[in-house]
């Protein structure tokens, strides 16, 4: 099945460029690309992508307000956040808003197919750079930063392990790698996330992801680590 992409960045030397790095992965097809929000969201009701690359800085609504708008009106489209810098406040904005992942604009060719055909397949890609950063942010802007509400009863719900799971998702360990650090199998950090998935309602890993931040899980984290050092 060929995956239908949807590039969405107000440089258009980058999206030309994006374009024919996607054009030369087998079962990847361009339908389409957008200078703004607004035509990104216009495009993915016309050309009806499975995946939309998003810049979230852009003229008019920016990428956050498109994602949201775009996620709404059809929940299948996958959107992948790219984004140039590390600490980036609209990454935040774009995982409540239902982004399914996010992507350094430096990322290797290789590293960008990749994540267009890993969103495709249902799953969510966070760049580590991005999360430790985003993570850190949270710490040290306090509690103010966190929103807790709902988000913080569906996290009762889990265990400590899959919290602690849960803690490695969100700074953007992979399974195998989670799996090392909680001298676990893969295959139980698996289940793990499923579990964790169902409990606090989360409709990806991307999503369970924000719920964490949202939640001040992370920061706790944070305070608890400056704690042990």
């Amino acid at each position: 099945m060929t995956i239908r992409v949807v590039i969405a960045d107000d440089d258009a030397l980058l999206r030309t460029g994006i374009a024919l790095i996607l054009g030369s992965a087998d079962g990847i097809e361009v339908v389409g690309e957008a200078a703004d929000g607004l035509q990104a969201v216009e495009l993915c009701r016309a050309a009806v992508p499975d995946v939309v690359l998003m810049d979230v800085r852009m003229p008019g609504i920016d990428g956050v307000e498109a994602t949201r708008r775009i996620v709404a009106a059809r929940p299948p489209t996958r959107v992948l956040v790219l984004t140039t810098f590390h600490h980036d406040d609209y990454v935040w904005g774009a995982l409540r808003a239902g982004a399914a992942g996010f992507l350094l604009k430096r990322a290797s060719p290789e590293r960008l197919i990749d994540a267009v055909q890993t969103l495709a397949a249902g799953e969510s890609v966070l760049d580590p750079a991005v999360t430790r950063d985003l993570v850190t942010q949270l710490v040290a802007a306090g509690p103010g930063r966190a929103r807790p509400g709902p988000c913080d009863r569906r996290l009762a719900r889990l265990t400590a392990r899959e919290r602690e799971v849960l803690r490695q998702a969100a700074e953007g360990y992979s399974n195998a790698q989670i799996a090392e650090l909680l001298l676990l199998a893969e295959s139980t950090v698996k289940t793990h996330l499923k579990r964790i998935l169902a409990k606090i309602d989360a409709r990806d890993r991307a999503q369970a992801v924000a719920i964490a931040y949202q939640s001040g899980l992370m920061a706790s984290e944070g305070d608890a680590s400056r704690e042990r050092d």
